[in-house]
């Protein structure tokens, strides 16, 4: 845009020419209701963004940075699948020259109404121009970071504050792991969930596949089958998840499980282990997210998922998201692959 239309923007909206040029470059100091006024106008104007004018700041040779927010404290990281994105999003940054501030913040810490959050603080000292979001964070404090800057979410969906979201197909790849369960025989499958305090979307999309594998193949749905997954029901920790899974194997003949996440997976055939149930000699265990074993623990059956591919993806559309802030939402599903492991066999004879 010329210097000319930012002085007309500036004064029709009765603003300085520096907050049109920081709201069209979407710095985070300017308010929502500012810049987007400032983008509506000049659309009007026929303003299309440069590329290489937002993001690689002609005259200062300043990259653009912007943040990573992982919804974890920096101490839980056991089994965590943050660190492959992560990769993604640096190796595709090196690649566009954009520097990375990451930040790690336990999500029932981020608190729109409590004053001095660390992390609005950071946006503005690290001049954050986008942030990821990896893993859920509380929806009213999402909305507050997305009307600060072009926000994209990875691995969750929120759909009321217009981000754009980068994620697993989670429907086909449930899918496809009932089928092959059906496959080696079982045709009694239940799901295993744990309960968080923060985020159950993705929980719940994947046991809405479970569901809908189920019925696919022609298969009984049994609500009781279902653990730690309805609203009202009473939340098990994972001990007695698996006291209610070694339960039902025995007394429903439940032969197959699949858990919501590896990390439940594996925690569960440990749990089992202890309880006198064999994985997979008296029922098979499958898992979700193609993450390595714990030291000593068999190989999960798995969906992998391309988190590496995700996180670069999602770089790639926070990019054009700052680009084209008006642009239509996206959300952008990324397929995961079928692992076959150790975890899985044919029902007990008994039962087959």
């Amino acid at each position: 845009m010329s210097r000319i239309n930012q002085d007309r923007i500036a004064r029709q909206l009765k603003i300085s020419r520096a907050t049109v040029s920081r709201s069209l470059s979407n710095h985070p100091s300017i308010s929502a209701e500012t810049r987007a006024a400032v983008l509506q106008l000049a659309t009007s104007f026929g303003y299309r963004s440069s590329p290489a004018r937002t993001l690689h700041r002609r005259r200062s040779g300043k990259p653009l940075t912007v943040g990573v927010l992982i919804g974890v404290s920096q101490a839980n990281t056991a089994l965590s699948t943050f660190p492959y994105i992560l990769k993604g999003i640096q190796e595709r940054a090196e690649m566009d020259r954009i520097a990375v501030d990451v930040c790690y913040q336990d999500p029932m810490l981020l608190r729109p109404d409590a004053p001095r959050q660390a992390v609005f603080r950071q946006i503005r000292a690290a001049d954050w121009r986008g942030a990821l979001l990896i893993y859920p964070f509380p929806p009213k404090a999402v909305a507050m970071i997305a009307r600060k800057i072009s926000t994209v979410a990875l691995l969750e969906d929120y759909p009321e504050s217009g981000l754009d979201s980068i994620d697993v197909d989670d429907t086909a790849g449930i899918v496809n792991l009932v089928r092959l369960l059906v496959g080696r025989g079982h045709r009694r499958i239940g799901f295993v969930a744990w309960r968080y305090p923060v985020g159950v979307h993705w929980t719940l999309r994947r046991f809405g596949a479970f569901a809908e594998g189920v019925f696919g193949e022609g298969l009984a749905f049994h609500a009781e089958w279902a653990i730690n997954v309805h609203k009202h029901s009473a939340v098990l920790a994972p001990p007695a998840i698996a006291r209610e899974v070694a339960r039902l194997t025995r007394e429903a003949q439940v032969t197959a499980w699949i858990c919501a996440a590896d990390h439940q997976a594996y925690h569960l055939v440990q749990d089992l282990r202890t309880l006198g149930i064999r994985v997979p000699g008296d029922c098979s265990v499958a898992g979700f997210d193609g993450i390595e074993p714990p030291p000593g623990a068999p190989r999960l059956t798995s969906l992998r998922v391309a988190h590496e591919d995700i996180g670069s993806s999602a770089l790639v559309q926070l990019t054009s998201r700052i680009l084209n802030p008006r642009a239509p939402r996206r959300k952008i599903l990324v397929e995961a692959s079928l692992v076959e492991g150790e975890t899985v066999a044919p029902p007990p004879a008994r039962l087959a």
